[in-house]
């Protein structure tokens, strides 16, 4: 058995805690909030005011395929419990009707729908029935204990540090996010800094919630991209759905998106947004901005090896996502399964653990890493242009794929196992015969053209100045 403690009680510190100590380890979680989920999700949603240090929180997501997977599979009461309290599933291929041929993976092309409070509500609970877990929310984390430097003189953590004292621990899992105190207390130590690499966004988004009436059906959740911004739904537990806009940081009209009546006159100019709010539909908040966007790698191993021992990184403090793709819960709950695996065959605080665990990630994880960074890049371009024209390029061959997709299951299969995680876009698009698909739908189609989804510029112009 092995003294874990972790740092952080978000979604990615919860499953990380709650594998460990379905191991047979003994956890200690520390939170900085003093205030757990109560599990009265409306309240803990809407009046919880933690959009200030974790705006991510209240903002709209999905569990993707992968996500879904890991739960299913390494915590099934956590998946049945989110279910029973209103977690709706939606199951991609249904899309095409019955009689689709079935394809190895299709059982994982399945999103879950809860808020992440549900989910976290839901981690809480199981985690706090775990004999062998201490959770200690109100106690935030000041600093790492060490224990001495191994013989090149890299630094062992062997504790953490609150305002009650310190805390031994055989290792400890930062899982306090990317604006955690990591890099401090390590050059504090006169250790060697974590490896970050940042690339910003300049994306932002605005999303507010409602809850459809007792006779509204469950719908997909849909994105509609355009020239300068676009729109996103995302069904949810209870009836709720978010409605949210994105466009660039430099954008003018930004800041009236505050405005809940501009708001919505700005979404009703694209399809999905006018759709959406014609239902019988409660607007259940403001309007909740989220900026500064970015994605960011923070490893513990330079090119000399790992920069510390007794100390692992999960979720955003190691690989922080921009929630476009909805990367990033699939990405914490890996890397918690790999490192609860591992832990029966390696000793966690070795520098072998390290190195093995960050081997692991640029394999695993450092692909969709990076393409959640080159999608940011074209979209952020895309969206700084204005560009008012047809996609060219590999935006032309994506928009006709996607247009194919539409009446084509193999093609449109492609698409959901890349957006599941299960295979990169290069493996799935470079498929002989999704490729021939493709051609053959082109050629049927000889009058096709790519073109922009939503609104002109002077439309929405018109909406966002009508709306103030």
């Amino acid at each position: 058995m092995t003294d874990f403690a972790v740092i952080g009680g978000g979604i990615a510190g919860l499953a990380t805690g709650l594998l460990l100590a379905r191991r047979g380890h003994a956890v200690s979680l520390f939170e900085k909030d003093s205030r757990a989920p109560s599990g009265d999700l409306d309240a803990d949603f809407f009046d919880w005011p933690r959009s200030r240090t974790v705006p991510q929180a209240v903002q709209p997501h999905n569990l993707l395929g992968a996500a879904r997977s890991v739960l299913m599979t390494e915590l099934p009461d956590v998946y049945e419990e989110l279910l029973r309290r209103g977690a709706p599933e939606y199951r991609e291929l249904s899309v095409y009707g019955e009689g689709v041929e079935a394809a190895p993976g299709d059982g994982e092309l399945v999103m879950l729908q809860p808020r992440r409070i549900l989910l976290e509500t839901v981690l809480y609970d199981a985690l706090r029935a775990e004999p062998g877990a201490v959770l200690r929310y109100g106690e935030p984390v000041t600093g790492l204990v060490f224990g001495g430097a191994d013989r090149s003189g890299v630094p062992r953590v062997t504790g953490v540090r609150t305002d009650t004292g310190d805390h031994p621990a055989d290792v400890v899992v930062d899982s306090a996010g990317r604006r955690g105190g990591m890099a401090g207390w390590l050059a504090e130590a006169g250790g060697r800094p974590p490896v970050v690499e940042v690339h910003p966004t300049g994306i932002v988004y605005y999303c507010r919630w409602y809850r459809l009436g007792e006779g509204e059906p469950a719908r997909p959740p849909v994105v509609e991209g355009g020239t300068f911004g676009g729109c996103a739904v995302f069904p949810a537990d209870n009836r709720l759905f978010g409605l949210g806009l994105f466009l660039h940081a430099g954008d003018p009209t930004r800041a009236a998106l505050r405005d809940p009546d501009v708001f919505e006159a700005a979404a009703r100019t694209f399809a999905s947004g006018a759709k959406w709010l014609a239902l019988d539909a409660s607007p259940l908040c403001g309007v909740l901005p989220l900026a500064g966007l970015e994605n960011r790698w923070t490893s513990l191993l330079d090119g000399q090896g790992p920069v510390v021992t007794g100390l692992l990184n999960v979720g955003d403090s190691f690989v922080h996502t921009n929630p476009h793709m909805a990367q990033g819960i699939s990405l914490a709950l890996w890397s918690a399964r790999w490192l609860a695996d591992r832990t029966s065959s390696l000793d966690p605080a070795s520098a072998e653990f390290t190195s093995a665990y960050h081997a692991w990630a640029l394999e695993t994880l450092r692909p969709w890493f990076d393409v959640q960074v080159q999608t940011d890049e074209a979209i952020g371009r895309r969206y700084a242009d204005r560009m008012p024209g047809p996609p060219t390029g590999l935006a032309h061959e994506r928009a006709a794929m996607m247009a194919c997709a539409a009446d084509d299951p193999v093609v449109g299969r492609a698409r959901m196992r890349v957006r599941h995680l299960q295979v990169p876009p290069a493996v799935a698009y470079g498929d002989e015969e999704v490729k021939r698909r493709v051609a053959d739908w082109l050629a049927a189609n000889p009058s096709w053209e790519a073109r922009p989804e939503g609104p002109t510029r002077e439309e929405w112009e018109k909406a966002v100045g009508a709306g103030r």
